[in-house]
């Protein structure tokens, strides 16, 4: 979530994060049918991979799920690595983008963490089932856990920006450390979506918010 509204952060960080870039052999499309066919092989290698996991998902079963071939395949990406990575992007800053607000939803910072919380919610519970499948990776290939930190990073600096800016308004105790802050609000607010959405605990969608809204307002002096 953020505390943060509009384009950019106090600190001038854009709020759309850019995953690295992978090498790769591969060109990107240059007809609209290369292009269909390429979504078409990201699409079923994400349905395999939540359905199958990332490990037991074959690129020949991506082929045939798209319906394409296994040459294909490799015309477009050079191992199903490669599409995970583009999905993990797409997924990253489909909740960077969900976690902001705008203006619309009032001016006050508790209005603007509840209605970032509730839109951040929602967007996990959408790609629950592949988060899961990035964070095992993330655990298990040093590729993937960097990039995820990386990613991470993005929403921590955004909140930390948040922060500082309400310490400069006056509405947040000054000696209050922003990096730390950030990074443990963010964590309470990933682990719990973790828990509830991908491990199945069950809780009120509404009483949730209201309640992490709380802690996360209450945690930064808010009245």
């Amino acid at each position: 979530m953020t505390l943060q509204d509009g384009s950019r952060s106090d600190t001038g960080i854009a709020t759309a994060p850019v995953a690295p870039t992978r090498p790769s052999q591969q060109e990107k499309p240059t007809t609209q049918r290369g292009w269909r066919t390429r979504g078409a092989l990201v699409a079923a290698a994400r349905e395999l991979f939540e359905e199958k996991g990332f490990r037991d998902t074959r690129i020949s079963d991506i082929a045939e799920r798209s319906g394409t071939s296994y040459g294909t395949f490799y015309h477009y990406f050079e191992t199903k690595d490669d599409v995970l990575h583009e999905l993990f992007s797409v997924v990253a800053g489909e909740m960077f983008t969900a976690s902001q607000t705008t203006g619309a939803v009032g001016d006050d910072a508790i209005t603007k963490i509840e209605a970032a919380n509730r839109q951040y919610f929602t967007a996990a519970a959408r790609n629950a089932r592949l988060i899961a499948v990035i964070d095992e990776m993330a655990i298990r290939d040093d590729r993937f856990r960097t990039l995820k930190l990386q990613i991470r990073d993005l929403f921590l600096r955004r909140n930390e920006a948040g922060i500082r800016h309400l310490q400069r308004t006056g509405d947040v105790e000054p000696s209050l450390d922003p990096t730390i802050a950030a990074a443990a609000l963010g964590g309470m607010i990933e682990h719990f979506t973790q828990m509830w959405f991908i491990h199945g605990a069950k809780f009120d969608e509404d009483a949730a918010i209201t309640t992490l809204t709380r802690l996360w307002s209450q945690a930064l002096g808010l009245k």
